[in-house]
This record gives C-alpha cells, structure tokens and sequence, in this order.
C-alpha cells in the first residue's frame, strides 16, 4: 500500500518534468530565434550582404521566414505536449533554425576572412575569385533554407498554429489600431510616429504586426510598407527597400538618393499610408529628418511605426506618446508556466510541485 500512494507522486512528477522540458526547449528555440533576428540585423551581415553582390532580397525573405515561423510559436509550444504532429514539426523546425544559425556563422567568418585578405595586395586577385564562388553557394544555401521554413509556415493551418500572441498583446494593439485609424488634428503636414519600444525578444515586431495585418487597418491605408532596418540605417538602403515596397519593383537602376527620394515621394502623394520600420538602432536626428523628406507628401492620416529596443531613439522619431513593453510580472510568468506545465494549467492538482515551479519560474526571469 505504502508502494502505491508514492506511485501517483511520481508519475506526477515525471509528468511536471516532461511538461517543464518541452517548456524549456520551446523558450530556447524562441530565444534562438531571437538571436538570429540580432545577428541577421548586424552590421557586419548586412555589409557583407551589400558588399559581397549577394541578393539583398534574400536577407529580407529569410527575415519574413523566420518571423512566419516565429509568430506561432507560443502556440506550437502550448500544442506540442498533447499533439504530437506539432512536436515532430517543433523538432523539426529547430533543426532548420540550428542550420541557418550554422550559416550565419559561415557568413560571419567568410566576412572577417575576406576583410583580412582584402588588406593584403598581393591576394587581391584571389579575394576576388574566393568571394565570385562563395557568394553563389551562400545564396543557394540561404534560398533552400527559405524554402524549408516556407514549408513550415504552410504546414501552420494544416496544424491549427496560430499566432496567439503575448498575454498583454491583446489589449495594447487595439490601442494602436485606434491610433493608426484616427483622424490626425492640425495644420501641419507631419506624420504621425508610433513608437513600440521594448527589450529584444519581448514581442516588438509582433505587435507591429498584430496591427499591420489588422483587417481595419488594410481597409483604412492606400499604402501599405513593412522595413527591416537593421543596426546600421543607410538612408540610401531604406528608402530603396520602402520604394520596392511600394512599387514592387526592385528600382536597381537608381544610385542616387535624391531620385529615390524624388520617386518615392510620387508614389506617396496624395494618397494614406502605413510604414513599418522594424528594429530601428538609429540616434541621429538629421539622418530620421533626411529619411521623412518624402513622406509629407502623403494624405492626412497616414502613420509610421517604428519598433526599437531604446527609448532615446523613440524620442528622436515619435510624435505620440511611446508603447512600452515591459517584462512579465510575476503573477503573468507564474500562469504562463502553470498553463503550459499543469493539465488544465491548474497547479492546484499538484501542490507540492507548485513551489519547485514557482522556483523554476524566478530563475527563468
């Protein structure tokens, strides 16, 4: 008898450890994407991208992968405990996500090796026959890992993922929507700025895009542009990309700024749009007040929202009060562990493993 009353605590036990690991491994592959989403945003890959003749597009689809991805996560990892296809795709889709880190690291060092080999004269030829070579196998490397997360994002309906969000997600972009659908006041032709500020990994860019994809706000604006930036904000890049955007037209002919800016500005005349500038690091007003320039052509009520990680550069850019994103409080981490390690997401059936839990929870913070 003595044997069977232990053995209930156990299984439970067992059952918490399994429930806590799949909570671990889905946070992990959360915080490996976020790295990538750092280092695909650095200086040193996007100036290899620009400088080494590589399809720039493809830093930009792998990006969009990778948030397609990303978004349903929360999700997937509420899912993968009772559904074991949504395992099966979970693993799979670290091992892809472990393959494009892998990359990036080859990208990373291809980079230091050609900065290295650059600076010697008497290399210079082969620097020049090494990057022709590496440049075609990186793309390709880079295009079959696209189309592998592509496979993925395809298989998120099949699985019933969706992306659920954040717990305080669901209030704030309402907030935002309404912002983003008001009437702006006053005589001046500035637009308006949304700031989304919050540190990297807390949900930035999917709020951004709760809003962007609203069907309020499709009905709303002619126009509509989503930018990634990225440490570095070339003026010349940005206005290229948000032009593409616009257009759908890769513009490669113009070099010159002022034509972008001078094309850009027509296409925006007269008519309400909406542009994202996600992940946004720049401290410079002059190079925001340069970027801008064509934009006070557009209509009365057309809005940017710009996500960063400081507030310093919300306050350069913003012409409405900044939307924080701070970090969990205890109560909401608590839950969210609770819903994901406990049936039901009740501890109550299980008090004794409720302060390990609670112990796991400050450690996780």
């Amino acid at each position: 008898l003595p044997a069977l009353s232990l053995f209930p605590s156990f299984s439970s036990a067992l059952y918490f450890a399994n429930m806590a690991a799949a909570l671990v491994g889905g946070a992990f592959l959360s915080a490996i994407l976020q790295v990538l989403f750092d280092r695909l945003a650095s200086r040193e890959v996007v100036n290899f991208f620009r400088g080494e003749k590589h399809d720039d597009k493809l830093l930009y689809k792998l990006k969009r992968a990778l948030r397609t991805v990303n978004v349903v996560l929360t999700d997937a990892e509420d899912k993968e405990i009772t559904n074991p296809a949504v395992k099966d795709w979970l693993d799979d889709l670290q091992d892809a996500v472990y393959h494009a880190d892998d990359l990036l690291d080859e990208i990373a060092t291809q980079a230091m090796r050609c900065k290295f080999e650059a600076e010697s004269q008497s290399t210079t030829n082969q620097v020049r026959d090494i990057t022709s070579t590496s440049v075609s196998l990186l793309d390709e490397d880079i295009k079959q890992i696209i189309e592998r997360l592509e496979d993925f994002a395809k298989e998120n309906d099949v699985l019933g993922l969706k992306d659920v969000g954040r717990k305080q997600s669901k209030r704030v972009p309402e907030k935002i929507i309404k912002l983003l659908l008001s009437a702006d006041e006053g005589a001046n032709n500035e637009i308006r700025v949304i700031p989304i500020v919050g540190m990297g990994g807390i949900g930035k860019t999917t709020l951004a895009q709760y809003a962007y994809n609203d069907r309020r706000v499709d009905e709303h604006f002619h126009i509509k542009a989503w930018v990634c930036v990225s440490e570095e904000f070339d003026i010349f890049m940005v206005t290229k990309t948000i032009l593409a955007a616009v257009t759908s037209s890769a513009n490669s002919d113009v070099t010159n700024l002022n034509q972008l800016q001078v094309k850009l500005k027509g296409e925006l005349s007269g008519k309400k749009f909406l542009i994202v500038l996600d992940d946004v690091w720049n401290h410079n007003y002059e190079n925001w007040d340069m970027l801008r320039s064509p934009f006070r052509g557009g209509a009365q009520g057309s809005k940017i929202i710009v996500t960063t990680r400081n507030q310093s550069v919300a306050s350069i850019m913003q012409t409405v009060p900044t939307h924080c994103l701070g970090v969990l409080s205890d109560e909401d981490s608590w839950s969210l562990f609770a819903k994901h390690a406990f049936e039901n997401g009740d501890p109550g059936a299980h008090p004794n493993l409720e302060s390990i839990g609670k112990e796991i929870v400050k450690k996780c913070k």
